[in-house]
């Protein structure tokens, strides 16, 4: 059996980025002198007129992207997700959120598969607080073909909108031959009759691999790929929610704000149903390899799979 591809989701951002810069002139990058690590050095290589490293002061970064966004480029700002939420969140809100400008935020290392950088990099919390901005877009890929597809869309778009991106290589999951990409409207993966498995990101593989162990339990689930955050995609939550009525969610990221606390927002709201959030139990992370993180936070597909029966 052939080993399953894998890519990690900031190459695929810095390889889109080159193809997006040969086909639009108003495509500009910052980086906040991590060029290398989040894969925009690409782009500088490329197109070094157009590209602008505001060196380790991320919050400067935001503001200047936001004026070059007033200006009719379109900006693509990047540091560490930790950064680049954290440290630049006022900027972010007030400079380019507030007036809702076309400022796109590609944010590498998030989760905790950021690894041996350990808790002070390893971003649990970006995901709620860009759904905080109104009027943000939050996309978090699941894959290489996710990715390039989001890149893409938030270049199309008008406003802002923040991508997540991830350090760690992760199998391809998508055939780019069949796959097709609309921000605001998750992919049904997997069909199933008896739970609904709803996850984003890198998670979206250890969901398919979960479910792929509980059919062998009896147990059929919906696996779902929500790579938009926000607007979440309502009609396929209340679709799958209503067969089951078990709804399991999946983040390589705090239980609180993010995917899981976007979709009881729908489901308390709209079709309240039993709803188990599995991801980071408010705790910060700790270092070790990306692979030994996901299995001591039970988020590999055994982890997940795990916590899903123990549900049941």
């Amino acid at each position: 059996m052939s080993e399953v591809k894998k890519i990690a989701t900031r190459e695929s951002y810095g390889q889109t980025l080159v193809e997006l810069g040969a086909e639009n002139k108003d495509i500009v990058v910052l980086d906040a002198d991590l060029a290398g690590a989040t894969k925009t050095a690409m782009f500088k290589k490329a197109y070094p007129d157009r590209f602008f490293d505001c060196g380790i002061a991320e919050g400067n970064m935001m503001s200047i992207a936001g004026g070059l966004a007033a200006c009719g480029k379109i900006p693509f700002a990047s540091s560490f997700a930790m950064f680049a939420t954290g440290r630049a969140f006022e900027q972010v809100r007030n400079t380019i959120g507030y007036p809702h400008l076309n400022v796109k935020i590609c944010a590498s290392h998030a989760g905790i598969t950021v690894g041996e950088d350990g808790a002070s990099h390893q971003c649990l919390e970006d995901l709620a607080l860009m759904r905080t901005i109104p009027g943000m877009v939050v996309m978090n890929p699941a894959d290489d073909v996710e990715a390039r597809a989001a890149v893409r869309a938030a270049a199309a778009y008008d406003g802002p909108v923040y991508i997540r991106l991830g350090r760690s290589a992760v199998p391809v999951i998508n055939d780019p031959a069949t796959y097709k990409f609309e921000w605001g409207k998750g992919i049904q993966i997997k069909e199933g009759s008896d739970i609904t498995i709803i996850a984003t990101g890198l998670m979206v593989d250890s969901a398919i691999k979960a479910a792929e162990k509980l059919e062998a339990d009896g147990v059929k689930a919906d696996v779902i790929d929500m790579h938009t955050i926000k607007p979440i995609d309502e009609d396929i939550i209340l679709k799958s929610a209503k067969k089951t009525g078990k709804v399991f969610t999946v983040e390589e990221h705090s239980v609180i704000g993010g995917l899981g606390s976007a979709v009881c927002e729908v489901l308390s709201e709209k079709y309240p149903c039993k709803v188990k959030r599995i991801g980071i139990y408010d705790v910060f992370g700790e270092s070790g390899s990306a692979a030994d993180l996901l299995k001591a936070y039970r988020l590999d597909g055994d982890g997940v799979y795990e916590q899903i029966k123990a549900e049941l």
